[in-house]
């Protein structure tokens, strides 16, 4: 049976109450990044906004933003990139008196999670779904998977080399992350480790404590990540892969990043605005082990997606988490639409994924590696006083 994405149905503005419903009201800001008094804030559900008769469905939509005028059609913007003379909508209430229309009825229920997710449910059904939805949206021309990345996620062996298939594939358009996760997955590409424990046995390494801190160190010194990678100082890992096959990576900083990468956005702003780039072009997005990314990219990233047919269709976001009340915030945050929580053991959801999604045709790197064979780099720039005291 061929997959089909669930279709957004659009209500028959012919009928009356919508014909006779107002137009949308209108306020110029006074200042940049300052909304006008009376401003309408925005949900993740979709919105119609009435103008000149019409009515407008912005392109995609935005947690606690507003809606402004632009071009005859209505775009969603931060607070904060408001700018002077920018028309924002203005309304109190979500009414056809104020010419706003919410109409989460566009979508089938089955696009709306069920609260209630725990360790022991079920998530077969979840599982199959998402298969066909990424190979779907692989194929698609219009689609784009982006996947945001924990730390966790780098530390172990499977998981690595699962990620790099998935990305060789064609099932990696886009990584969102922090220092963390790309530091410790440069580290295991650079000296098998991760915080200093090695990726295959997990036992530690001597003075692996100051691994990850060596890699950083080694980095910035060269001065970026891709030319760090380009020198073949490292041997394999979703970032090199990532870097090799130009596809985009956003690393946003948190204030106690170590090193931070070169490559790390400290600026706040610069951060959500580079993430809202690669966002808005998301048809599925994959959050795993990262409550702080889950949480941010489930406020910013649109509920849907108006594809190159003109078809509206739902943009799901998937919480893979081992801890119940990570995917519950993130439910929560998102409104539960287009939301799949499943709570289980991250590094067996991506080999699930691996397993079912690709062929022997498709493995490639981490196929013709050796556990064995495996030669990392070693960092020599211990003084002997510093072993001793750690020893």
């Amino acid at each position: 049976m061929e997959f089909r994405l669930p279709k957004f149905e659009k209500p028959n503005f012919q009928e009356e109450k919508y014909q006779n419903a107002a137009n949308v009201k209108l306020a110029k800001a006074q200042k940049d990044g300052v909304a006008p008094d009376g401003f309408y804030l925005t949900s993740h559900m979709p919105t119609f906004y009435k103008y000149n008769g019409d009515w407008k469905l912005p392109e995609h939509n935005s947690l606690n933003c507003v809606a402004v005028l632009k071009d005859d059609n209505f775009i969603i913007k931060e607070i904060r990139d408001i700018k002077k003379d920018d028309e924002v909508v203005i309304a109190k209430k979500v009414d056809l008196e104020e010419g706003i229309l919410l109409y989460k009825e566009g979508f089938p229920k089955e696009v709306f999670s069920t609260p209630g997710k725990a360790v022991e449910t079920s998530f077969s059904k979840d599982y199959d779904y998402l298969f066909e939805l990424l190979q779907h949206e692989r194929d698609s021309e219009d689609g784009y998977i982006v996947w945001v990345l924990g730390p966790s996620v780098v530390f172990d062996y499977d998981t690595r080399r699962a990620l790099n298939q998935l990305a060789e594939a064609g099932y990696i358009n886009c990584l969102l992350g922090g220092n963390a996760m790309c530091t410790h997955d440069l580290e295991g590409g650079f000296l098998g480790t991760a915080l200093g424990q090695n990726i295959y046995t997990q036992q530690n390494v001597p003075m692996g404590h100051y691994n990850h801190l060596d890699l950083l160190n080694e980095v910035r010194t060269t001065g970026s990540i891709k030319k760090f990678i380009a020198e073949g100082n490292v041997k394999d890992g979703i970032i090199k892969t990532l870097s090799n096959m130009d596809i985009p990576f956003v690393l946003s900083g948190s204030i106690r990043d170590d090193g931070p990468l070169p490559e790390v956005i400290g600026d706040t702003e610069r951060a959500l605005t580079e993430t809202k780039k690669e966002l808005d072009k998301a048809t599925v997005i994959i959050c795993i082990a990262t409550m702080l990314h889950s949480l941010s990219v489930g406020n910013m990233a649109s509920s849907y997606k108006i594809r190159q047919d003109g078809s509206i269709s739902p943009v799901f976001l998937y919480s893979i988490d081992v801890t119940e009340n990570v995917v519950n915030k993130v439910g929560a945050a998102r409104e539960n639409v287009a939301f799949v929580p499943m709570v289980t053991n991250v590094q067996d959801f991506v080999v699930n994924c691996q397993k079912a999604l690709i062929n022997e045709a498709d493995k490639k790197l981490f196929d013709k590696m050796e556990i064995e064979e495996m030669d990392y780099a070693k960092v020599e720039n211990k003084s002997e006083e510093d072993k001793g005291e750690t020893e």
